[in-house]
């Protein structure tokens, strides 16, 4: 497992997202982040688990 560091940017080139939809998730604490210096940071681990539950909620439905 990787204790990588993601960007906002990162994140949603990560996940195949707009920025903006990013940020808005991550003030809602819909995704897993963190802020530093009020910039947001993301685990790399974090969101692949976050990922992980995702799927199953969406299998169980």
């Amino acid at each position: 497992m990787s204790d990588e560091i993601l960007t906002i940017q990162e994140l949603a080139e990560y996940l195949k997202l707009n920025e903006k939809t990013a940020y808005r998730l991550a003030g809602e604490g819909k995704l897993p982040g963190f802020k530093v210096g009020g910039s947001w940071r993301f685990k790399r681990e974090d969101i692949e688990q976050w990922i992980v539950k995702k799927k199953q909620e969406t299998k169980n439905v």
